[in-house]
């Protein structure tokens, strides 16, 4: 029997009640398709910092490195822990030094749930930079405190970087129909976008089965809202990727459907899954959070670890509840209802 090992992260706020929810499911669905999950929980978060003063262990990289996956429910508390602090001590040192550089995000309506746009029938999905760009932590601040305080932060954009998130993007828009967006805002960044848009005429050619279009930031937000169902796949930097994958989480009908894939398209190191909604400590306590979203970056997870069939048994099982009228709605119905329906139709 295929094992996986799987390191999982619960984090903070909701992350330990979605993380548990997915696992469940995940179970079962390994269980049904003859292939064993093994689980090793991590208690690293901003309860872990206060304890610590680390948002994890000085060898937690290595030690996350031994696994075939990573399954991560939310890390911050802004009350207790700076994000600053969070974010950079946990997960962005996850994704650099497992050179996850491609983060996957798919933006689609599921049955029965109603979304905020006229248009239903999309099917969108966002590739984002994941390792450098406008969050290369490239900076710092000098004469603090005084009238004369500076801040810089530095992008950073290699030819190594673009080209391979670029080429990431052409190989899924060939697998899809065949469309790709590439993102910028070269009218006025005229040297990291304009970088950018070059590499992306440069690799159109080696893909001339793919139609491809050059967006402005700004265009492509107004593009996902008016008409999304024009869109396959889009490839952005860091900063862009982030704020139109929550657009576009919107779209589909909020934070609690928006899965995510940090990935290691060389397999040389793990990959990382993970919902896009945040530790939302404001109804950490109520019991009310939607799991769909970690459910299906757990479905995400099988399929990346080749268990497409485990995958596909989730979505469809997902797909049931929300057609049921089960997690549409935000705040509606508890996690541990939507979890059993899902369970009872698995």
């Amino acid at each position: 029997m295929t094992t996986h090992r799987i390191a999982l992260i619960p984090g903070d706020g909701i992350g330990p009640q979605v993380i548990a929810a997915a696992w469940a499911v995940l179970q079962k669905a390994a269980d049904k398709a003859g292939f064993k999950l093994l689980g090793t929980e991590f208690p690293w978060s901003c309860a872990f910092y206060k304890e610590t003063g680390s948002m994890m262990p000085a060898d937690g990289i290595e030690t996350l490195r031994g696994f075939d996956a990573i399954l991560l429910g939310a890390v911050g508390w802004p009350a207790e822990v700076p994000d600053s602090v969070s974010l950079h001590g946990l997960l962005l040192p996850i994704r650099k030094a497992f050179v996850q550089y491609a983060n996957i995000r798919p933006h689609r309506l599921l049955p029965g749930v109603q979304g905020p746009l006229k248009a239903e029938r999309f099917d969108i999905l966002c590739i984002r930079e994941n390792t450098e760009g406008e969050y290369s932590g490239a900076g710092g601040r000098v004469h603090q405190g005084t009238a004369d305080e500076v801040a810089v932060e530095t992008s950073i954009f290699t030819r190594t970087g673009v080209e391979r998130i670029l080429r990431f993007g052409f190989e899924q828009a060939r697998a899809r129909r065949g469309k790709l967006a590439s993102v910028t805002k070269s009218n006025a960044q005229k040297y990291s976008m304009v970088f950018w848009d070059e590499i992306t005429r440069h690799l159109a050619s080696e893909y001339p089965e793919v139609e491809v279009t050059s967006y402005h930031i700004d265009a492509m937000a107004a593009r996902m809202v008016m008409a999304p169902e024009t869109l396959d796949v889009v490839v952005a930097s860091n900063l862009f990727g982030d704020i139109l994958t929550d657009l576009g989480a919107a779209t589909q009908g909020g934070l609690g459907f928006a899965a995510s894939a940090n990935i290691n398209p060389a397999r040389d190191a793990p990959s990382m899954f993970e919902p896009v909604h945040g530790s939302a400590p404001d109804i950490a306590h109520l019991g009310i959070a939607n799991p769909i979203a970690t459910i299906w970056s757990g479905a995400m997870m099988l399929e990346h670890l080749g268990e497409k069939n485990a995958a596909d048994a989730i979505m469809a099982a997902v797909e049931q509840a929300t057609t049921s009228g089960i997690g549409t709605v935000p705040g509606k119905d508890k996690t541990e209802a939507i979890t059993a329906a899902i369970l009872a139709a698995l």
